[in-house]
């Protein structure tokens, strides 16, 4: 419970100290957007880092050189945890905007972050607005802004890891139309950090491996039709194999 009381006191502590710090990197950003971009990214996945410690958790990384360092991608990962966003954005390393539920936007100063890091907001009951957000996603992709979504839409609580839901096929649109490459992201054992004992916090040994780049033009014309499920079994896949090593 401890470290449940001191990631909610490394959070709420962030989020109040950082004020000054979002009104500076506001300024920054009216003369260099990009200097502002990075800056923010480096202040988030320092604070990341700080609540990963709190956790005491054990990450093993895979395949961290299969992302490319000189263009956007498209991270797709399975989601099973509040903790994924932290363990995946830690290693991004280039501006990087997640795709968030709506929600999100009640949350002051958290949503500022957010929109300073470049991520959307998805209103999943509204199907208009759903494509919208997809194609602001792509339009950042093009900019030179990796996207990341968990496309199974809501955090899976289902048994077994192997038993993912089904991946939204739309959010692959993101791939075909900005013509980035597709990553994916297995996450084993994440659920146990948090959600598997709420309240608790308890360290534990978890594995982020990322896969080689999908190009989405190079699969035959079944696979590229169907890239949600071709990229889930990828995904299925790494998972079985880490599953041995937890």
């Amino acid at each position: 419970m401890i470290r449940f009381i001191f990631t909610c006191i490394g959070v709420v502590g962030f989020l109040i100290l950082s004020i000054p710090v979002l009104i500076v990197e506001w300024i920054v950003g009216k003369f260099s957007p990009l200097k502002k971009d990075f800056s923010s990214l480096r202040i988030v996945q320092a604070e990341f880092r700080f609540l990963l410690r709190i956790t005491g958790v054990d990450v093993t990384v895979i395949g961290e050189e299969n992302v490319p360092k000189d263009k956007p991608v498209l991270y797709i990962g399975n989601h099973r945890s509040y903790y994924d966003i932290l363990l995946t954005y830690c290693h991004c390393p280039l501006r990087t905007g997640y795709i968030a539920k709506k929600e999100m936007l009640r949350y002051p100063l958290l949503s500022n972050w957010m929109k300073y890091l470049h991520c959307l907001f998805l209103d999943r009951d509204d199907i208009k607005q759903g494509l919208k957000t997809i194609l602001e996603a792509i339009e950042k992709v093009k900019s030179g802004i990796s996207i990341c979504i968990f496309p199974e839409g809501t955090r899976n609580d289902n048994d077994s890891e192997l038993d993912m839901l089904p991946f939204h096929e739309g959010s692959f649109k993101i791939a075909t139309k900005a013509k980035c490459p597709i990553i994916p992201v297995a996450m084993c054992n994440t659920a146990e950090i948090f959600e598997a004992h709420f309240p608790k916090i308890k360290p534990c040994h978890v594995i982020v491996e990322y896969g080689k780049p999908i190009y989405p033009d190079d699969l035959d014309k079944e696979d590229k039709k169907h890239l949600g499920a071709y990229t889930q079994n990828i995904i299925r896949e790494m998972i079985k194999k880490n599953e041995e090593l937890i």
